[in-house]
């Protein structure tokens, strides 16, 4: 009898060690690693170089509190404000912690209440994060969601419109709808969206939780679009699987969040930001960057070169290493007679095959994912 709720479904594999894009099980069998703890470990399980640094802080303290100074504090948010343009961090320890924030501080800073998402997005399990998502199975069984938030179907400028009014604190999206479906938006509809939010004085409020953090070949996906949002939130890839989240603001949002309107027992721990320091000054490097978009385009070229003549294969869509397949029929059958050769990858909706490798994934493992999941479909 297993004492967890049994939340997750999970798979028939218990990892017992892990290393760059590779994760061996109890058994002693390896599989390529595609989900990287769902688009968290960006430089790879165990990167030598962020357990050098999360080694050195455990030698020196675990934890204090946020009432003491902080430098290693200071350091990494300038890194995030630095790479996304704008002003002032808040840390959290996840990403749903950080749509939290962004919540709070878009309708303190506004005074106004209403939060307009879109339908398929995805920002989170708590109950304002729970209540912005844009699915109904999210919210399944919970009671009556919290009632300040408004959903408009993706690139329908009409209805978002329509929706935004006097009381419409800021327009909370994802650049890319991860957990929805790898749904990217088109850049002309954002920054015609960015414009109406603006003029209406309300806020744009961009979800980075999976697309941050160089796994789209830029810092931050909204920089594609050439956004210039007043929020954004991030976590997921930031420390390369310790936890930890953040909101990047802009400076004039400094007053809404005053000592004692907002805080976080272990957020901005000293051991996370260990890890996240190391990891963005090599994730922010714009070589690195530039290499992850190419093999993005490595990973799409292969994929569509293996799976073009698959009739169960709709299209490969997606951005840098942020990659669906799309089926015609349901994904979640592929996903374990993939596993079952030794390639690890999720599903996003239900008819989405979710490819998120490290960032630091090789062109030799590349292949090799492309012609697994190739020989999944072509079996019987």
């Amino acid at each position: 009898m297993s004492h967890l709720f049994p939340t997750y479904k999970r798979w028939d594999v218990t990892p017992q060690a892990a290393k760059g894009a590779w994760l061996t099980d109890v058994s002693g069998r390896k599989y390529l690693d595609f989900t990287s703890g769902i688009g968290v470990c960006n430089l790879g399980h165990v990167n030598d170089q962020v357990k050098a640094a999360v080694e050195q802080q455990l030698n020196q303290f675990w934890h204090t509190s946020n009432l003491f100074q902080s430098e290693l504090q200071e350091e990494v948010a300038k890194q995030l404000a630095d790479a996304s343009g704008l002003d002032l961090v808040f840390f959290a320890n996840s990403g749903a912690e950080a749509n939290e924030a962004a919540i709070k501080l878009a309708r303190k800073a506004t005074g106004r209440s209403k939060i307009i998402t879109f339908i398929s997005s995805f920002h989170g399990r708590t109950f304002a994060t729970m209540a912005a998502t844009g699915q109904d199975k999210i919210k399944s069984g919970f009671g009556p969601m919290l009632p300040t938030f408004e959903y408009v179907p993706l690139h329908d400028l009409e209805a978002l419109r329509c929706a935004l009014d006097d009381d419409t604190a800021g327009l909370l999206f994802e650049v890319i709808q991860g957990e929805g479906g790898i749904h990217a938006a088109e850049d002309e509809f954002l920054q015609a969206a960015a414009e109406l939010v603006q003029q209406n004085g309300s806020l744009i409020i961009v979800d980075e939780v999976q697309t941050g953090i160089g796994r789209t070949g830029k810092a931050f996906a909204f920089q594609h679009a050439g956004l210039d949002p007043d929020i954004v939130s991030t976590a997921k890839g930031i420390a390369n699987g310790l936890p930890l989240g953040a909101i990047i603001g802009k400076k004039e949002l400094a007053s809404a969040f005053s000592p004692g309107s907002h805080g976080s027992t272990f957020g901005g721990n000293p051991v996370s930001l260990a890890a996240a320091k190391v990891t963005l000054q090599t994730v922010f490097e714009e070589t690195f960057l530039q290499q992850v978009a190419a093999k993005g385009k490595q990973l799409a070229a292969a994929l569509n070169s293996e799976l073009s003549l698959m009739p169960q294969v709709k299209k490969i869509k997606g951005k840098g290493l942020m990659i669906g397949i799309e089926l015609t029929e349901e994904a979640a059958p592929y996903v374990a007679a993939i596993r079952e050769r030794g390639l690890l990858l999720l599903t996003a909706g239900t008819h989405v095959l979710r490819l998120l490798p490290p960032l630091t994934v090789s062109d030799n493992e590349i292949k090799q994912a492309a012609a697994i999941i190739a020989a999944a479909f072509r079996a019987p």
